[in-house]
This record gives structure tokens, C-alpha cells and sequence, in this order.
């Protein structure tokens, strides 16, 4: 059994951190590798922080792309990672070792009209959810301008979606199960770092700065629950902003305040990177 006790001190999750220790044990008991659903980025770091330190076990994450939000945790002996893999048998009908799994990861692309109604990434979790998904099946989610959105979700809810019709705000879409390759990928970003000069902290001033929005898209987006602080919701966008924070904009990536200097003229001068 691990430390639940140690391990849970503290968390800002512990009811989900403990279904991963649980997970985890599974996998040290079995000496068979076990995938979660997916999980938030905020709980990842913590598991992976916690977890990760344990010299037992050996936790991998992935979520379809390289700079996903939302991840499939692999949780496994660390004994198993360690092993070369085996050799190809000679004989096709030989069975060898089995290697640690591939990451069970499939696309499915939600397709509907949102001309007249247009959705964000909460829109979609929303009505997949109503469709019956749970929130472990979904992973990243991103849109395609008013045609519908693409994701990632486990590939035994994209089977049991593929071809369903559900509706997602005022909008009646068709869902389609696609290998991931055959998805279009959001455009991988390059961390980078970047200055402004800003009449205050205010999270919708320095949000908008950072993501390349006006301030009152900024604001809306704010209060419609899309963006998150320090993992957090927030729906304020007067929230004054301090040097750490940590921005989290659905499909737009995250912003970290990494300096805060006052000017001459009653301003701040702030230093942000993007990833």
C-alpha cells in the first residue's frame, strides 16, 4: 500500500488525487499497466509531483498533442518501464513480452452550423456530457471556426458516439469517431516572452495583452467561466493580478506574470510568457 496519508497532505484535490492512488496501487499489485481518464492539468502536476516521486512507480501523460491541456495518466511499475523492450519474434505466431501500451487516444469531430450561434470549448464539453460521455472520456477540445470542433476522447466513447446526433447550445450536430492522425491539430505554440504597458493589474487588461484579444472579449470570456487562475475559475475581471499567476485560456493556452514594474506615470510595465 502507498502513503495515502503523506501523499494526500495538503492536495487541492484530494478526492481525485486519492482515485489515482488507488489507480496507482492497481498497477503495483498487478504488475499490469493501468491508463486514468483524462485529467485536468492542475491534478497532473499534483499527481505527478506526488506520484512521481515515488521510486515504485513510473508515470507517463498524454494527451494526443504535445502541448495538451488535459492528459491520460499511464501509472506502472517502475520495473516494467525500466525493461528493454523485447525482441521481435522470429516466428509471427511466437508471443513475446507485452510492452507497455500505446496511449488509448481517439479523435471525434463534432460537425454543425454555429454561424448564428457561435460555441466555445465549454459549449461542446457541455453537450457531450448531455450526450452521455463522462468527464474522464474528454479530453482537449478546440473549434473550427463556426463548422464545429474537434477532440480528444477515449476511444470507447468516440465508438459509442460515432454516428449520434446531440445537440450542443441551440445547435443540433453529428458526431464522427477519427483516428488522431486524420485530425487537424491546433497549431503548436511557441513559449515566447512578452512586455506591455498596462493602466493596472486587472486580470481582463492583462489578459488581453497577453492573448492577443481585445479587453472586453477578454472580460466576456472571463465571466462566461473560460478562463481559469492558477487552475482555478474565476469569473471577475476586475481580479488583480500578481507575479506568478498563471492564466489558463480555453484553446488559447496559458500566460504566466512573470515581472511587474511601476513607470514614471502611474502605469505597469508587465513581463508575460506565453505557452
Amino acid at each position: 500500500m502507498l502513503p495515502r496519508e503523506d501523499l494526500l497532505q495538503g492536495s487541492r484535490r484530494p478526492g481525485e488525487l486519492t482515485a489515482l492512488i488507488a489507480q496507482a496501487e492497481e498497477a503495483l499489485r498487478t504488475w499490469q499497466p493501468v491508463w486514468t481518464g483524462f485529467v485536468a492539468a492542475d491534478l497532473r502536476e499534483e499527481a505527478e509531483q506526488r506520484l512521481g516521486s515515488l521510486s515504485e512507480l513510473q508515470l507517463e501523460a498524454s494527451g494526443g498533442w504535445p502541448q495538451a491541456e488535459r492528459r491520460r495518466l499511464l501509472l506502472q511499475r517502475a520495473e516494467l518501464a525500466a525493461e528493454p523492450p523485447p525482441p521481435a519474434a522470429a516466428d509471427p505466431t511466437e508471443t513475446a513480452a507485452i510492452a507497455a501500451p500505446a496511449a488509448p487516444l481517439m479523435g471525434l469531430v463534432v460537425s454543425g452550423n454555429f454561424l448564428f450561434d457561435p460555441a466555445e470549448p465549454g459549449d461542446v464539453r457541455a453537450g457531450l456530457l448531455a450526450a452521455g460521455a463522462e468527464p474522464g472520456d474528454l479530453g482537449d477540445i478546440w473549434m473550427r471556426g463556426d463548422r464545429g470542433a474537434q477532440l480528444i476522447a477515449t476511444p470507447e466513447l468516440a465508438a459509442r458516439l460515432h454516428g449520434q446526433p446531440a445537440r450542443v447550445r441551440t445547435v443540433d450536430v453529428q458526431l464522427e469517431a477519427l483516428p488522431l492522425e486524420q485530425l487537424q491539430l491546433p497549431a503548436q505554440r511557441q513559449a515566447r516572452q512578452l512586455s506591455s504597458v498596462e493602466a493596472s493589474l486587472r486580470l481582463d487588461a492583462v489578459g488581453s495583452a497577453g492573448f492577443g484579444l481585445s479587453r472586453s472579449r477578454m472580460a466576456e470570456l472571463v465571466r462566461s467561466g473560460a478562463v481559469r487562475l492558477n487552475w482555478q475559475p474565476v469569473s471577475s475581471p476586475s481580479k488583480e493580478l500578481a507575479v506568478g499567476d498563471r492564466l489558463r485560456l480555453e484553446g488559447r493556452g496559458e500566460l504566466e506574470l512573470l515581472e511587474v514594474q511601476p513607470t514614471k506615470r502611474e502605469r505597469w510595465r508587465v513581463v508575460l510568457r506565453r505557452s
